[in-house]
């Protein structure tokens, strides 16, 4: 998994709640997932199957995602994931946890450039 330099801890804290705001969206599978995170990074956050993966099956154990299998246009089959109502109500809470630890980080710089 690529980052530019941010922290590995601040990636892997911050996998499921982005998660659960592009599942909020609509249904998705893996492989568009990463590269939605990558389009939205602007190349930043730029995951991998091997860090995906296990968030997605864990976020499923919770129950707060379900997935199903769609067969595509060629004959493959493809795993779909969708959020559920617990994973809507960890949605709102990981929102309201980031943007306050987002306006403590942003109040703090701006005392800094007084």
């Amino acid at each position: 998994m690529y980052y530019a330099g941010m922290r590995k801890e601040l990636v892997a804290a911050s996998a499921e709640p982005l998660i659960l705001s592009l599942l909020a969206k609509g249904e998705n599978y893996g492989y568009a997932i990463i590269q939605e995170v990558r389009t939205r990074s602007n190349g930043q956050l730029r995951w991998t199957d091997g860090m995906l993966y296990p968030v997605l099956h864990r976020l499923e154990r919770n129950g707060l995602i379900k997935s199903r299998w769609v067969k595509t246009e060629n004959g493959r089959k493809r795993k779909y994931y969708s959020i559920k109502e617990d994973g809507k109500k960890a949605h709102k809470q990981h929102h309201e946890h980031w943007t306050l630890v987002h306006s403590v980080l942003t109040g703090l710089r701006k005392e800094q450039h007084v």
